[in-house]
């Protein structure tokens, strides 16, 4: 009878050992992922004020620099200029 109970208790302590060890790997696993998160939070933000400074950079530059006027466009040409054009069967008549 002492050997079941030894047993039984051997088991029990097996179980409790086993999900100690789980608990511990899941929370060294989730302290690993909270510092990558972290990390890639990290440098989202300094990405992102990199390209704001840029921005800001090309801004400022583009203000500072004095505006250069655009040509202006020559006038469209209208259709009312053009004369007419007559079928090709008219254009023969008249000639000829």
């Amino acid at each position: 009878m002492a050997t079941r109970a030894s047993e039984t208790q051997a088991a029990e302590a097996k179980k409790r050992a086993e999900a100690n060890f789980v608990k511990e790997e899941r929370a060294k696993e989730g302290a690993k992922a909270m510092l990558e998160y972290q990390a890639n939070g990290r440098a989202v933000r300094e990405q992102m004020a990199r390209l704001k400074a840029l921005r800001l950079a090309k801004e400022a530059a583009e203000a500072a620099a004095p505006a250069v006027p655009q040509p202006p466009k020559p006038p469209a040409r209208s259709s009312a200029k053009r004369p007419a054009k007559q079928p090709v069967k008219a254009a023969r008549r008249a000639k000829g």
